[in-house]
């Protein structure tokens, strides 16, 4: 093959490529385009189930990773670093061509013209134009209308909040160990947890066993760190013999008891 013919050859090769560049494009903007707001249990299972659907995907979230909620409180207790609990939603999804994932913020959803509204890139209410739109945006916790709570009794829903709560239990710890009067040791190691779910009542644990095992703060013996407190004795779901008995054993538990205190609190909404 001469070199004319070669040079012929490779730019019709090049035609060809781009031909199927551009119709490999026009194919994809003609599928039906998903739009699934939130990337976390809801989202993500989603993403995945349309795996093999002929549509486009795009998932947008606020943060750039999936958070493993159920695992917040072993942040909070400084049992777990941040990045244990918290994966890249792009890695976790890297696997699936349809999809494309987006760090943004949604503001409103203008459902007549079938257009989601976002904050990307420093560029407010940008709409972003879908066939079908899933929300799952998750839930977040509630003050009940008592919102000037929220300063004294943070949720704990992201990192930043089992990051907020750890800095302060760890900084009462740290306050207790230098502090020489005896009386305020209780006020520095009580914590109460509003919420007696599987959240509530494994920080309550946790926080015992960093009380007892981790830190060992030289305190006086009757000096302990206490724990948890239920509003209305238990978890109103248990039956009531069950709720009484857990009632009644609950200030044995190693480490922690039932009671008031100081605001050193996480907050669990049911």
């Amino acid at each position: 093959m001469g070199t004319g013919e070669a040079n012929y050859f490779r730019y019709y090769k090049r035609l060809g490529v781009i031909a199927k560049l551009a119709t490999s494009y026009m194919v994809e903007k003609a599928l039906p385009h998903v739009v699934i707001v939130g990337g976390g249990f809801g989202g993500l299972a989603t993403a995945r189930a349309l795996c093999h659907a002929p549509v486009r995907v795009t998932v947008i979230d606020r943060s750039n990773h999936h958070l493993f909620q159920p695992l917040l409180y072993q942040v909070a207790t400084a049992t777990l670093a941040p990045g244990d609990i918290a994966a890249p939603i792009r890695h976790l999804l890297r696997r699936q061509r349809n999809v494309t994932v987006a760090m943004a913020e949604v503001t409103g959803v203008d459902a007549a013209n079938r257009r989601v509204l976002v904050n990307y890139l420093g560029r407010p209410d940008m709409p972003l134009a879908y066939d079908y739109l899933i929300l799952a945006t998750g839930a977040a916790h509630s003050y009940f209308g008592h919102n000037e709570f929220a300063p004294f009794a943070p949720g704990m829903k992201s990192l930043s909040d089992a990051e907020s709560v750890r800095a302060k239990v760890l900084k009462a710890f740290e306050t207790a160990e230098i502090e020489e009067g005896p009386a305020k040791h209780h006020d520095l190691l009580t914590f109460v947890l509003v919420g007696g779910g599987p959240t509530g009542v494994e920080m309550a644990g946790a926080l015992a066993e960093l009380r007892r095992y981790t830190l060992q703060v030289r305190l006086p013996p009757h000096q302990p760190a206490t724990g948890a407190h239920h509003p209305g004795g238990s978890p109103t779901t248990y039956p009531h013999d069950l709720s009484r008995k857990t009632c009644a054993q609950s200030p044995g538990a190693p480490g922690t008891r039932g009671g008031g205190g100081a605001d050193r609190t996480g907050r669990e909404s049911n």
